[in-house]
């Protein structure tokens, strides 16, 4: 008995700071928030040709505000909080990417690639800045707001600032995430026509 004595109070500060720490990756949040075309190729639709001939469609730049998964919540002009009980699937920039693409593919019928690595071919290039997709707590709003940079084939380069606002929207997940959807479509929309 004395000989074991030693080892369970050797043990013993591992196992206390075993439950102070996780290794798992935490509780998933309750409301897992994602971006839905409304605007989607149907099954079946294809689009061919030479890479080179493709609208590219890149990721867009974010500030750090943004290239997390928690949904930021503007408080005032300084400070920023986040959304309880909710957060994105994946980054929010490649889900806007994602949207940008199958708008624009189901819209123009366009030959369109999602990738950073590709150089704008005939088809151009689609770049630019998401500065907001999330929840402005002074306008009880949802807001996105996209810079887009298009570089056409004969390299000209062209930008425009694109934006929807959902108002009236409550600061709770259920409220928040339909919202997000619906304003990152009206944008995604907007650069699809403007696009063409």
């Amino acid at each position: 008995m004395k000989r074991t004595a030693p080892i369970w109070l050797a043990a013993a500060p591992f196992l206390a700071l075993a439950g102070c720490v996780n290794l798992g990756g935490g509780k998933a949040p309750p409301t897992l928030v994602s971006l839905t075309p409304a605007n989607s190729a149907p099954a079946g639709a294809s689009a061919s040709g030479a890479l080179k001939d493709a609208l590219v469609v890149a990721e867009p730049e974010t500030d750090r505000r943004l290239a997390v998964q928690r949904i930021p919540v503007q408080i005032d002009d300084a400070n920023v909080a986040y959304l309880q009980n909710a957060q994105w699937v994946e980054r929010p920039a490649r889900l806007f990417r994602s949207l940008l693409a199958e708008t624009i593919r189901a819209k123009s019928g366009r030959l369109v690639v999602e990738d950073n690595q590709v150089e704008a071919g005939g088809g151009g290039r689609l770049a630019g800045r998401l500065l907001d997709m999330g929840y402005d707590a002074r306008r009880r709003a949802v807001i996105v707001r996209y810079d887009a940079i298009r570089e056409a084939r004969n390299g000209t380069v062209t930008t425009k600032r694109f934006e929807a606002v959902v108002p009236g929207i409550e600061p709770k997940a259920e409220a928040v995430g339909p919202a997000l959807n619906q304003a990152a479509n009206q944008v995604a929309s907007q650069v699809a026509e403007w696009v063409g």
